[in-house]
């Protein structure tokens, strides 16, 4: 007996939507950050290294992201490795922090 080819369903295209959510989250969030740093035509040394700092997470954020969206384009995509899931956490919660520096 032969089984029938798995359907996915929508499941990827979900799963791409949840990522290019997340992604547009991180981008408001560094927007946000560099906007609060420069708030009144001041910007202070800290509050420009925790916008700069937000910048180079998000970028690295977007890399993440982009590799996965990739993997997903390209048919069923392996599951999310542990340096990949590491790294988007490490992303998420330094982007977090550094947005409260700047706010704070």
């Amino acid at each position: 007996m032969t089984q029938a080819p798995r359907d996915p369903g929508l499941q990827p295209e979900r799963t791409r939507l949840a990522w290019r959510r997340t992604t547009l989250s991180c981008t408001v969030a560094a927007v946000l950050a560099a906007r609060q740093a420069l708030h009144g035509g001041e910007a202070s040394a800290v509050g420009v290294l925790g916008a700069g700092l937000s910048l180079l997470v998000w970028i690295a954020f977007l890399a993440v992201a982009h590799r996965r969206i990739g993997e997903l384009d390209r048919g069923r995509p392996r599951a999310l490795g542990i340096g990949a899931g590491w790294a988007a956490v490490g992303c998420t919660l330094a982007l977090a922090g550094f947005a409260v520096a700047v706010v704070v």
